[in-house]
């Protein structure tokens, strides 16, 4: 859990002290005029009037953006080596109701290679689910899930890349680095690229299960993994939708705004989770080529979600819809409405068509609220399609 207090940022019981580089500011009024970077325009200056031309240029030009500048390039696909096994099943789990099971990928082919295991909890309904793939540990009800008709699949990122700065050597960025380097290079991926390519990984193998419905599989994160998630989903466009809680800084917010935590203050403590390209902007985050409205952007005509809590300041609750608004002539162009409001909603309010959006009451966490509100989005997008 986050929250403010006295001065400090609480990371559960670690406190931050909001001084030196990680000093914030929240007076909404001492927010610095900023021009945000256009998603429509090429980097040729030409402008983009229609999805085509976003699909085939100025998407994957985005996407080079995030990958040289913010998160990294990722130095392999999928491994032509990569295998996989069923280690654990139940096909009559909570009195019948469920399907557990355990499947382990092993990236070099090898059991005594990187590997990874993906955990699975599907209703029994004899017929392929949609499923929320969930990155990193999340608080949910795993039975009021089910009960909605949707699988949870616990994808174990941490197995591949430890959330720590001297994690690189045993992660599989080190496993795959050329013989002899130590570091990740400027612009290779950080932590948030590795746990992002272990997402894209275990899509590999759900698009072979049958007991899932490999067109409905969304993405599910929250805070620093609502980060992975995002960025997993934008890079990927299998997965059907994602589920952002609260990603904040990095992840769902316009960090020109320099409102809550400051690209100085993320890049600081988590520079490791970043490509070290980033850290250089540090000081002048309006010469940084992106902002986080146009990773949303990517999702375009695909349906997102951004959720964030009003106690959370060190998010940027308001950052986060500006972001989802920025957006929107994106989704135009395919002829949807992305966030669709111009005016950031009251408390505990959903608005938005393909781009979702909610602040609810209290501190940095998910609950039933931000739950109900992802199941009503997908409902709605399921029976779209």
């Amino acid at each position: 859990m986050r929250r403010r207090l006295a001065g400090k940022v609480y990371f559960g019981m670690l406190a931050v002290s909001l001084t030196g580089p990680l000093s914030a500011q929240y007076d909404e009024s001492k927010v610095p005029k900023y021009t945000l970077p256009d998603p429509l325009t090429l980097l040729n200056g030409k402008k983009v009037t229609d999805s085509q031309t976003w699909m085939q240029k100025r998407r994957p030009e985005v996407i080079q953006l995030f990958e040289t500048y913010v998160y990294g390039r990722a130095m392999v696909g999928r491994p032509k080596e990569m295998t996989w096994e069923v280690v654990a099943e139940d096909r009559h789990g909570m009195g019948g109701k469920a399907v557990t099971k355990t499947v382990k990928l092993y990236f070099a082919g090898k059991k005594d290679g990187p590997s990874m295991e993906i955990v699975f909890t599907l209703p029994n309904t004899g017929k392929p689910v949609p499923a929320f793939l969930l990155a990193g540990n999340a608080r949910l009800n795993p039975k009021a899930v089910l009960d909605r008709g949707y699988g949870v699949i616990a994808c174990r990122i941490d197995q591949i890349q430890a959330d720590a700065p001297t994690g690189y050597a045993k992660s599989i960025r080190g496993y795959f680095a050329p013989p002899g380097q130590t570091e990740p290079a400027s612009d290779e991926w950080g932590a948030i690229g590795a746990w992002a390519w272990a997402l894209r990984r275990a899509m590999d193998y759900i698009e072979t299960d049958k007991d899932i419905d490999a067109g409905q599989v969304s993405l599910n994160g929250f805070s620093r993994y609502a980060k992975v998630a995002l960025w997993a989903g934008a890079q990927d466009r299998r997965f059907a939708m994602t589920f952002s809680g609260e990603a904040g800084c990095g992840g769902a917010v316009i960090v020109r705004r320099g409102y809550g935590e400051t690209l100085a203050a993320l890049t600081d403590r988590f520079g490791y989770w970043f490509d070290r390209t980033l850290k250089d902007y540090a000081g002048n985050v309006n010469s940084l080529p992106v902002d986080w409205h146009e990773l949303i952007a990517l999702y375009a005509p695909r349906p997102v979600y951004i959720a964030t809590a009003e106690e959370d300041q060190w998010g940027d609750p308001r950052g986060s819809f500006l972001a989802a608004k920025g957006a929107d002539p994106v989704y135009k162009l395919f002829g949807e409405v992305g966030l669709g409001v111009d005016n950031m909603p009251p408390l505990e309010t959903s608005v938005g068509d393909f781009i979702g959006y909610h602040n609810r009451t209290g501190e940095h966490g998910q609950n039933q609220y931000d739950w109900t509100q992802y199941l009503n989005f997908a409902d709605r997008h399921v029976k779209k399609q």
